[in-house]
């Protein structure tokens, strides 16, 4: 799992979120916490992922890109909302995908540009 450096974070939870990531990380319940990706298909914006399913051993982790967590999946749906108009205020389009790979690519040369669980 590759985490976004700046990745979002709710409101509710903005002052926890590396609290919360590390124990996503380690397998530490977290409940009612959803994980916001970039998607599984291709044709699809994000993926918003319950925590609980993340720590299940057969949860195919490696090729997930965090780009944001939230409690609840309500404010989850709104904070993948927001993640959309932001990508399409920076770029024109809604791209997300790209936008997000040439971050993570963009950062590659940089140390500490992501962080890998």
């Amino acid at each position: 799992m590759i985490w976004d450096r700046e990745f979002y974070a709710g409101e509710s939870i903005a002052r926890k979120k590396g609290k919360i990531k590390w124990k996503i990380c380690h397998n530490a319940g977290q409940l009612d916490i959803y994980v916001i990706t970039l998607s599984s298909n291709p044709q699809n914006l994000l993926d918003i992922i319950p925590s609980w399913e993340i720590m299940q051993k057969y949860y195919p982790q490696a090729d997930l890109l965090v780009v944001g967590i939230d409690k609840g999946y309500d404010n989850a749906l709104e904070l993948a909302g927001r993640i959309v108009m932001d990508v399409y205020d920076r770029t024109g389009d809604f791209h997300v995908r790209d936008y997000f790979l040439q971050r993570q690519e963009g950062n590659g040369s940089k140390k500490g540009s992501k962080w890998e669980s």
